[in-house]
């Protein structure tokens, strides 16, 4: 009998098996792939004190670090961010390959066991309270017991499905991505890139994120409710007019969850992290430093239930309760200047960019950038104004 089963080894999953075995809980942590951190589905990007919070920092798993952001309106305006105004995407690019099972191997060393090529194919609850998980490990099926289980299986989630969890998600609530790693490509490797616009990257943004100095991750995010062609061909439209002559070496694709915030992440015995949880931020589509933070909370909360002997939902409703009150409240705003933004035609965008575009943002924060784009722009802008002060 375990005390908590962690499905899934990415960034959230390992930070909660690691919280979890530190607090002396008996944890197992199953990844189904039979290598953690691969293939890569992510732009990689992650501020700063994201990481610094929950792991010491080791060069080994940085591929770059950067010092702001270029943001390009779709005429091309430009506006330049710090790195600490530029949000939770910007920072450090990650190795992720290097980076998730290094945080395995620190959840190994804190005590929980880890399994790969395994997956987990259900959940039942048991008339004791506790919940037998069934596995499927190279052809052989098997189950163990747990008191409680942590899906941090990703935006396919099945675990919050068998728990009944709402996590559902509707064709504009989804963004379709696309990203090629591209060598022999110009670019400036301080800097993370995003374009936007309608043409380009409908219900969302193209983006690039320096992996050293001659290769970068070159990749694209749309609303497929938007869209009229597929994310590869608006992609490949970009690359072309841009990054002509590069080549392509690796390429990825996957969905983000959207969503915003859900109402609840847990279920009796059960609780969601990171995209598994639709934890990842609407507006730019980033989630690893939301997984880990939520990941941390649901190895703390696991801790207290155990001792308590209470599993129940009612009792894991602490774990809502924190995200909720930390990076919950981001994912609601942003939630709403997504809706507001979807509904800006490349014309308001650019106007957007041109009023801003003088400022010092690096002297400036988000809530006085938000204040400046309300002050030039009132009849588009003022009924946001309630979410920034």
């Amino acid at each position: 009998m375990y005390d908590v089963v962690v499905i899934g080894a990415g960034p959230g999953g390992s930070i909660a098996a690691k919280t979890a075995a530190e607090k002396g809980l008996s944890v197992l942590l199953v990844e189904k792939r039979q290598e953690i951190g691969t293939p890569v589905r992510c732009a990689e990007g992650v501020s700063k004190e994201a990481i610094a919070r929950f792991v010491d920092i080791d060069k080994k798993w940085i591929a770059a670090e950067v010092v702001g952001a270029r943001i390009y309106s779709p005429d091309g305006t430009e506006i330049v961010m710090a790195e600490e105004m530029a949000g939770n995407e910007v920072g450090y690019v990650l190795e992720r390959k290097v980076f998730d099972r290094h945080l395995a191997r620190l959840a190994a060393k804190a005590g929980a066991d880890v399994i790969v090529k395994t997956t987990a194919t259900g959940i039942k609850r048991k008339e004791d309270g506790t919940v037998e998980v069934s596995l499927r490990r190279m052809g052989e099926e098997y189950s163990v017991d747990t008191k409680i289980v942590i899906g941090a299986d990703g935006v396919e989630s099945r675990v919050g499905k068998w728990a009944g969890i709402d996590t559902t998600l509707k064709l504009s609530e989804i963004e379709s991505c696309v990203q090629y790693l591209m060598t022999g490509i110009d670019f400036d490797p301080e800097y993370c890139y995003f374009w936007l616009g309608n043409e380009i990257a409908p219900g969302g943004y193209i983006w690039l994120f320096p992996k050293g100095e001659d290769a970068a991750n070159v990749g694209i995010g749309v609303l497929p409710s938007l869209a009229k062609k597929s994310p590869k061909e608006y992609l490949d439209s970009f690359i072309k007019e841009h990054f002509d002559g590069g080549e392509i070496v690796e390429v990825v694709a996957g969905g983000v969850p959207v969503k915003g915030p859900v109402e609840t992440a847990v279920a009796d015995n059960v609780m969601l992290v990171g995209d598994a949880a639709r934890h990842a931020d609407p507006i730019t589509g980033g989630g690893i430093a939301n997984a880990m933070r939520g990941g941390y909370f649901a190895g703390c909360v696991a801790a207290e239930a155990v001792e308590k002997g209470d599993y129940s939902a009612k009792f894991l409703r602490k774990y809502d309760e924190l995200w909720k009150n930390d990076f919950g409240k981001t994912l609601h705003r942003n939630k709403i200047l997504q809706q507001k933004l979807l509904k800006m035609d490349d014309k308001t965008l650019n106007k957007l960019a041109k009023s801003i575009a003088g400022c010092n943002l690096k002297e400036m924060s988000v809530r006085k950038i938000v204040m400046e784009l309300i002050k030039h722009n009132p009849r588009l802008l003022w009924d946001i104004k309630g979410l920034f002060v």
